[in-house]
């Protein structure tokens, strides 16, 4: 979920669909897109703009189907990412989550590709770089991206029955919807489950997602956005099938639809494609849409009871003003509030961070903070969290205070210039997903009958905002319209109640015996009968998959694309190692850096991240950090610092640490942005307590509310942190091990000791000994200028360690750091969460191993040959598989929003039982290995080009020599490493097991139970 657009049922990433045919049989001969001109008919189609944006390297053709109605709009750009969506208009009345749930379940099976769950098939038969779908406020999308042709046909074939055709059988809605189900056998409990509803579960659990959700209920009160769209699990069971095809029937459906396309593919034979698909139906009007306005309320108050927050101690309450903003079809108004927004409370230098975060009234904004530009009238909100109650009447008053002086003064014209030069350098900066992200901007506005190319105008309406906020006060009206002025604001909060959670389950025990109380021993029999059928076909055997599309190994290219890199030196004693790299930037240029300070220092680990952080957030002894921070969006695209870790490529033993760091910008404020890395690099002012303290707490906040939502991550984390010295290091980074120390650092009332370990970490890691630098530049510009540049860069760099620091006790003691031993343990963190995350590690073999690859295609094999069906179909859990990392040499299972965790486990073990017994077909390992490559030729950024090679040492060679081992693997592999690394005996001493989950979850008493607060 994306709390920020309350986006519900985002699944994992999927593969493509696409018959045995050769590349070139789709590419077929077509009208190019500069040939198109308004009036046209194509297909059905009727052309109805031809819009050309310089600035963006492309051009917007917008279409209708005459027949139905259907909107289009095809962005041709030379991407060879190409991108396909569908979309319907979805509004909701109620919080029984109707279109999320039918999102899921259209996906499950249709006339033309009846099988059960073509979506997860199609994972493994083809090389689909993003497939997904998911539930917003006001639409429902099925949007996917391939770089294949073949691909991209078969995936807008079978999205495109799945939406209009689908199967919607009960037995799918009671899978992934909800149902009532003996809790394990005949006379047991009854209780709920459901893909679905067990998602929900997890979300409502979340005390930031649950904050942000209400606020925004009780602030759209009387419209269609006072319900959740995605589902209120209290609410959830009232959901029947009989709605959910009603639903169906009279929402997807070519007139309430909006299509997408991007990218280089011809668009002709898209449109004969969806042509043949739309050509059964006539126009028909779209339903009545729920009230998407709502009455002026003036200022309201409400105050709820929600989830403590094991993060923030005693200061639990959660605050906001939140006030109603613009009209959403408005595109310049809406662009003028993002900008407002950002310079009202992003960064150092924002107005509200001043007043409230370096205030240290609470830890960090509260959840809901931000413009939201997701409903028919926007909204603005500003709060806090980690905060007292009784400081809501002085944050209230900072609030209103801090609009005042907005409205007085404006912001700081170089900060407004700030912001714009970011918008700009965004749009230039070229991404891997450019058309995902495009088609994420403009869909909102266009579901509200926006022309969505009037988002593509960004030239246009940077001009007009630069002018008026110079001209026409524009900030200085904004600030009076909407937030002094307003006739609509609602001041929510949110109180932390200790058995929240459990009033949670006594509510869901209630409804549940509620509903059965209702039902006759006929109806029980009836469920149990529908349920044993539901059992049934998740357990049943293979399917016949022969109808769906899929690639074949001859769709994949037998070469991987090479990265010509020119390797160098800059600056001198020492000289330091430098990657250069030239290809299309669009005038960008990126430099990244790696400091590599081995494994000398592991005691200062648990440092780096508030380290790196603190680079960009404390300023300098000569510069406040919002004067810096206003240079750095003035001059480039930021600066990012971040710990660092690598295994070596032959010893899982061996590993590279230390921190990264990297910026890209215009290449004509090169020279400006090695200043200012410089600047962070060698003059932070690790002595400024008083924003080291806001840091903290912001960050403590922060990771604390990760958890609820990436568990998954953290469980697999913590699992393998036990096994392998580059996970061990992980976790210390960004694992629980680093939530429980930045939770202990926020509770210090004396951070000077904090400040001398920073002052270490830094006289440590940055040396120039120790520095290797890549830089990617604008093809024909890496001359002799930008090596000197280069060269002024590490002129200034540091040299050799600073004044020597007081030893660690092993330095005194002549002793070296204690070497890492893996160990096999259980682990179980308790959280006050309603829902589950289980994982389980094992360390294998290092990437130059023959079997690494083995490994590697065996979980992309277990996941949906196995794992899918008894996870999240059988089980209930909103997702689960396998996975292996070849540099960290780590073998994973994990298992995400789950009910059941220890049942969860022991499947882990069955799926490799079951492989050995299992007669694993050409069929199935020829997808396993699809998948692999659809991961191998993911698309990369420029900034990432060449970067295997920088960081982990891996080269082309290495690259395509791995390909071709990966055609090379054969069943019987798959099995013999199963057999050998995961489940002979030696495996078990080199596995560990990792929950994070229900504080009630009865674990075997040997296991160990990691607290977030030390006891």
């Amino acid at each position: 979920m994306l709390a920020a657009a309350r986006r519900f049922g985002a699944r994992p990433l999927a593969r493509s669909l696409s018959p045995a045919l050769p590349l070139r049989a789709r590419l077929l001969a077509t009208s190019s897109p500069a040939s198109l001109a308004p009036r046209q008919e194509l297909h059905g189609f009727l052309v109805e703009d031809v819009t050309s944006v310089a600035e963006l390297k492309l051009q917007a053709i917008r279409l209708r189907h005459q027949q139905t109605g259907a909107e289009w709009l095809h962005i041709a750009r030379d991407d060879r990412n190409n991108v396909f969506s569908i979309g319907f208009n979805t509004s909701v009345s109620d919080s029984t989550g109707l279109p999320h749930i039918l999102e899921h379940t259209t996906l499950c099976g249709s006339q033309k590709y009846p099988v059960r769950d073509p979506f997860f098939k199609m994972l493994n038969r083809s090389m689909a770089t993003f497939m997904n779908a998911w539930t917003a406020h006001d639409y429902t999308q099925y949007p996917f991206a391939t770089q294949n042709a073949n691909d991209y046909a078969n995936l807008q074939s079978v999205y495109l029955d799945s939406v209009f055709n689908p199967l919607l059988r009960e037995v799918d809605f009671r899978q992934e919807g909800w149902r009532l189900e003996r809790a394990e056998a005949e006379g047991a409990p009854w209780a709920l489950k459901g893909v679905v509803y067990n998602e929900m579960k997890g979300a409502f659990s979340d005390p930031a997602a649950l904050y942000a959700t209400r606020a925004e209920q009780h602030l759209f009160a009387g419209s269609t956005y006072q319900y959740v769209s995605g589902g209120d699990p209290a609410h959830i069971p009232d959901l029947t099938h009989e709605q959910l095809v009603e639903f169906h029937r009279s929402r997807y459906h070519p007139s309430n639809a909006r299509i997408y396309s991007y990218g280089s593919l011809p668009l002709e034979p898209q449109l004969a494609r969806v042509a043949q698909v739309l050509a059964p139906y006539t126009h028909v009007a779209p339903p009545a849409a729920p009230p998407m306005d709502v009455a002026d309320m003036g200022e309201r108050s409400v105050t709820e009871q929600g989830p403590m927050d094991a993060a923030t101690g005693d200061k639990q309450t959660r605050f906001s003003v939140a006030y109603l903003a613009n009209d959403l079809r408005s595109v310049y108004d809406t662009f003028a509030m993002r900008v407002y927004s950002s310079l009202l409370l992003d960064g150092a230098s924002a107005p509200m961070h001043r007043a409230l975060i370096d205030s240290h009234i609470g830890s960090d904004y509260s959840a809901n903070t931000g413009y939201s530009p997701y409903t028919r009238r926007t909204s603005l909100a500003v709060g806090l969290q980690g905060m007292a109650e009784g400081d809501i009447a002085r944050v209230e008053s900072r609030i209103r205070e801090t609009f005042l002086h907005v409205h007085d003064h404006g912001f700081e014209p170089r900060r407004v210039e700030a912001a714009l030069a970011a918008v700009e350098l965004a749009y230039k900066h070229r991404t891997a997903d450019f058309g995902l992200a495009l088609m994420k901007s403009l869909t909102t506005g266009w579901f509200h009958g926006v022309d969505p190319v009037e988002y593509l105008r960004i030239g246009d309406h940077v001009a007009r905002l630069r002018a008026d906020s110079l001209h026409a006060g524009l900030f200085e009206s904004l600030t009076e319209r909407y937030f002094l002025d307003s006739r609509h604001t609602l001041k929510y909060t949110m109180l932390a109640d200790a058995e929240y959670s459990s009033r949670l389950d006594q509510r869901e025990r209630a409804m549940v015996d509620a509903k059965v109380a209702l039902l006759t021993d006929a109806a029980k029999a009836e469920l149990d009968a529908k349920n044993a059928r539901l059992a049934e076909e998740q357990t049943r055997g293979a399917e016949d998959l022969s109808m769906l599309p899929t690639l074949t190994l001859a769709d994949v290219p037998a070469e991987a694309d090479r990265c010509a890199l020119d390797m160098a030196v800059a600056g001198s004693t020492p000289p330091v190692p430098v990657q250069w790299r030239t290809t299309a930037t669009n005038g960008i240029s990126y430099f990244r850096g790696i400091n590599d300070v081995r494994d000398k220092h592991p005691e200062l680990r648990p440092y780096l991240p508030l380290f790196c952080d603190a680079l960009t957030y404390l300023g300098t002894a000569a510069r406040d950090m919002p004067e810096i921070e206003t240079d750095v969006r003035l001059h480039t695209g930021g600066i990012t610092f971040a710990p660092f870790v690598t295994t070596d490529l032959a010893n899982l033993r061996h590993i590279e640490a230390g921190v990264s760091f990297a910026s890209h910008c215009l290449d004509a404020h090169i020279p400006r942005m090695y200043e200012l890395v410089l600047e962070l690099l060698r003059d932070t002012n690790f002595g400024n307590t008083d924003r080291l303290r806001a840091l903290v707490g912001a960050q403590a906040s922060a990771m604390f509310n990760d958890v609820a939502g990436a568990g998954h991550a953290y469980a697999r984390r913590l699992a393998a942190s036990t096994l392998s010295p580059e996970a061990h290091a992980q976790e210390a980074f960004a694992g629980l091990a680093q939530v429980r120390f930045i939770g202990e650092l926020a509770r210090l009332q004396d951070l000077a000791p904090v400040v001398e370990k920073l002052r270490h970490v830094h006289a440590v890691v940055f040396n120039k000994s120790a520095v290797r630098a890549a830089v990617t530049t604008n093809a024909g510009s890496t001359d002799d200028n930008q090596r000197a540049l280069e060269d002024r860069l590490l002129a200034g760099y540091p040299v050799s360690p600073k004044p020597q620091l007081q030893p660690q006790p092993q330095e005194a003691e002549g002793q070296q750091p204690e070497k890492f031993v893996s160990r096999a343990q259980r682990i179980f963190c308790p959280m006050p969460f309603a829902t589950n995350y289980a994982a389980k590690a094992t360390l294998a073999v290092p990437y130059s191993h023959p079997d690494s690859v083995k490994l590697q295609l065996l979980a992309k094999y277990l996941t949906p040959n196995y794992l899918h069906r008894e996870i999240r179909e059988i089980n209930g859990a909103y997702g689960g598989g396998a996975g292996y990392s070849a540099l960290q040499g780590v073998f994973s299972f994990f298992s995400y929003r789950d009910p059941s965790p220890l049942r969860t486990l022991a499947t882990f073990d069955r799926s490799l039982e079951w492989l050995l017994t299992h007669e694993i077909t050409d069929r199935e390992i020829t997808e396993a290995k699809l998948a692999v490559f659809g991961d191998l030729d993911a698309p990369l950024s420029a900034a990432d080009e060449g970067m295997a090679y920088f960081t982990a040492g891996i080269t082309d060679d290495m690259r395509q020599q791995r390909r071709e081992q990966f055609l090379q693997v054969t069943p019987s592999d798959l099995k013999d490493v199963a057999q050998r690394y995961l489940l002979s005996p030696e495996a078990a001493a080199a596995s560990s097991v990792a929950v994070i989950g229900e504080q009630s979850l009865a674990v075997p008493s040997d296991w160990t139970t990691l607290r977030l607060h030390a006891e």
